[in-house]
C-alpha cells in the first residue's frame, strides 16, 4: 500500500501528535513571548518540533502577517487547522491565550504596586533591548531562505532595506508600507513564477 498525502508516513517532517501537543506547544511559545515571539516561534516550530521547514515557516509567517490580528495567533490558527481542523485551531488558540492571560493579569496587579520604582523601569528597558536583539537574530537566520526566492537574494535584501528605511527612518504607517512594498513584491514574484 502506497502512502497517501494524508498519511503521516508521506509527511516529510514530523507533525503534532495530538491536539494536546498543539495546545502545550503554543502555551510554551506564548509563555516565553515577552516583547515578541518571532524568535521563539521560529525556534520552536522549525528547530525543535520540526513541524515546518525554514522555507515553510517564512511562507506561513508572511501569510500570518498580512492577516488582521496578532501574527503568532494567526500562525497558531493556520497550523492548528492544517493538522486537526477547527478543533486544532481552537486548541492552538487556547494555548496562545489561556495561561498568558492569567499571567498578564497577575503581572498587571504587581506592576500597579511598583510602577513608580525606577529599578522596574530600568528592567523593562533592558527587556526591550533583549527583545530587539532576539528579533534581529531571527531576521538574520531567515535571510538564507531568500536565495531560493524567485526574486533572488539581492532583490529580497533590497526590499528589506527599503522597508527598514520606510518604517524606522521615515516613520511611514505600517499599512502603507505593507501595501506598497508587499504589493510590489507579490506582483513581481507572481510574474517570475513559472507558468
Amino acid at each position: 500500500m502506497h502512502p497517501t498525502p494524508d498519511d503521516p508516513a508521506h509527511d516529510p517532517h514530523p507533525r503534532p501528535q495530538s491536539i494536546g501537543d498543539l495546545f502545550w506547544t503554543f502555551t510554551w511559545i506564548a509563555m516565553q513571548g515577552f516583547g515578541g515571539v518571532l524568535a521563539i516561534v521560529q525556534r520552536a516550530l522549525v528547530e525543535q518540533k520540526r513541524w515546518l521547514t525554514q522555507d515553510e515557516f517564512v511562507e506561513e509567517w508572511a501569510v500570518a502577517q498580512v492577516l488582521p490580528g496578532p501574527n503568532v495567533i494567526n500562525l497558531a490558527l493556520i497550523l492548528g487547522d492544517r493538522y486537526f481542523g477547527w478543533r486544532g485551531a481552537v486548541s492552538a488558540l487556547a494555548g496562545m491565550l489561556a495561561f498568558p492571560t492569567v499571567l498578564v493579569l497577575l503581572l498587571a496587579l504587581v506592576y500597579s504596586h511598583f510602577a513608580a520604582d525606577p529599578r522596574l523601569e530600568g528592567a523593562l528597558r533592558g527587556m526591550g533591548a533583549v527583545a530587539s536583539g532576539l528579533i534581529a537574530a531571527t531576521a538574520i537566520k531567515l535571510v538564507p531562505t531568500l536565495r531560493r526566492h524567485p526574486l533572488g537574494r539581492p532583490v529580497g535584501l533590497g526590499f528589506m532595506a527599503l522597508v527598514f528605511v520606510a518604517v524606522a527612518l521615515l516613520h511611514w504607517p505600517l499599512l502603507a508600507v505593507l501595501a506598497l512594498f508587499g504589493g510590489v513584491a507579490c506582483a513581481w514574484t507572481w510574474r517570475r513564477l513559472p507558468a
